[in-house]
């Protein structure tokens, strides 16, 4: 009966703020996952040697392979938000909040910065490295959150929340001096009707590299489907998370696929090279290269900005799912939050991110490699095109903003 109360309430709770924005509304805290979204650029780093396998491989045809591999590695985290087959809400994060870690696996060391450079809009940027393997991105994201009762047409099948996402990431390599577009997947929560959420990436999304290849891939298949391929069958029924990719040389009209890649993007999927027919490679997420934790400083060592300190209270009362202390840390953080920007706007202070800022001038690589897919930078959405400072990434020092507001 209570998980039949929670579902009823969410569903209320989300229907009164049908068509807004709901990622900087207050939710129900027992949706709340123990870890803020800024977290989630860990996705990116941590499995550091699929992130540094592109930069061993001499052939550009099979670096686009590696990068399309790596991305969809990294998607189930991005989307199964607080683990498991289920998922909640990250927490919001607040102007300035960072998170910054190095993943180790075998001989590969990636290094993580993210930053909330904007609260209104959200905007998280992040920056990603691997000094020894000579690789290295950056990217920014929005997350618009949208319920979307489904009920329009008569049918409750559409009922979840729309997550849509603006931004991108570029990847570079510097032996190659190559460099990947990489797109911000479109997504809808589901599962409401059942009590156990879980996303369904939807649309079609697209990997371009400078070295002229281009990774196609098409999400969350109709009921009837034709296309290049058929879709995938599972044993069982789970049928979810679906997925089916080529790659292409930028240019051929007929787009002849020479990488066929297909499966569930949170499960199992195979490699198949089209030419031969011949499944080179079947990647299982439960089975492959194992994900690694984030190495960071001890709590009590943070400085006030970093996620894990700052919401450290909130996170404790979650694990314990003490609801009503989760309620009362949560909004004791988020009222000083707002004491900040007031105190701001009084001394007439413009708040300045630390290692991110806007970009002035033309994009020009972005224009170069999204023209390939008439690819929208749709930046009046996340209030401009932002770029690391790399040098003052390089030369951090704790503490970040000393003399600053406080924290909580």
């Amino acid at each position: 009966m209570a998980k039949q109360s929670r579902i009823k309430e969410l569903i209320q709770f989300l229907t009164r703020f049908r068509g807004s924005d709901l990622s900087n509304i207050t939710s129900p805290p027992w949706v709340l996952a123990p870890v803020s979204a800024v977290e989630v650029g860990g996705a990116w780093t941590e499995r550091p040697s699929i992130l540094a396998a592109p930069a061993l491989e001499a052939s550009a045809e099979k670096r686009s392979l590696l990068i399309l591999k790596w991305f969809l590695l990294s998607l189930k985290r991005q989307f199964y938000i607080g683990g498991g087959e289920s998922l909640k809400k990250p927490l919001n994060p607040f102007l300035g909040e960072l998170f910054i870690a190095d993943y180790t696996n075998g001989d590969a060391t990636a290094h993580l910065v993210t930053e909330q450079v904007s609260h209104h809009p959200p905007i998280t940027a992040a920056y990603m490295w691997d000094e020894a393997h000579g690789i290295h991105g950056s990217g920014y994201f929005r997350v618009e959150m949208v319920f979307n009762s489904g009920f329009s047409s008569g049918a409750t099948s559409g009922l979840g929340i729309d997550l849509r996402q603006y931004g991108h990431a570029l990847i570079h390599i510097d032996r190659f001096d190559e460099d990947y577009l990489i797109p911000a997947a479109q997504a809808r929560v589901k599962g409401f009707l059942s009590g156990q959420l879980y996303p369904e990436l939807i649309g079609t999304s697209h990997i371009v590299s400078s070295s002229g290849f281009i990774s196609e891939i098409q999400f969350s298949p109709p009921a009837k489907s034709g296309g290049w391929f058929k879709w995938p069958r599972f044993g069982g029924k789970d049928q979810r998370n679906l997925f089916k990719a080529v790659i292409y040389r930028r240019g051929d009209p007929k787009k002849t696929p020479l990488y066929l890649v297909a499966g569930q993007w949170s499960g199992t999927f195979t490699i198949t090279h089209c030419e031969s027919g011949r499944v080179i490679e079947t990647v299982d997420l439960s089975a492959g290269t194992p994900a690694v934790p984030a190495e960071t400083l001890p709590v009590e060592e943070m400085d006030p900005f970093e996620t894990r300190r700052a919401w450290r209270p909130v996170i404790e009362a979650i694990h314990k799912g003490d609801m009503a202390d989760t309620s009362r840390q949560k909004v004791r953080l988020e009222d000083v939050q707002r004491e900040n920007r007031s105190v701001e706007e009084r001394n007439g202070v413009k708040w300045e991110p630390l290692f991110f800022q806007k970009l002035e001038g033309k994009y020009e690589l972005f224009e170069k490699l999204g023209s390939a897919t008439e690819w929208s930078l749709e930046q009046e959405r996340t209030d401009g095109v932002w770029v690391v400072n790399e040098q003052k990434v390089q030369t951090m020092k704790r503490p970040f903003r000393p003399g600053s507001a406080r924290v909580q």
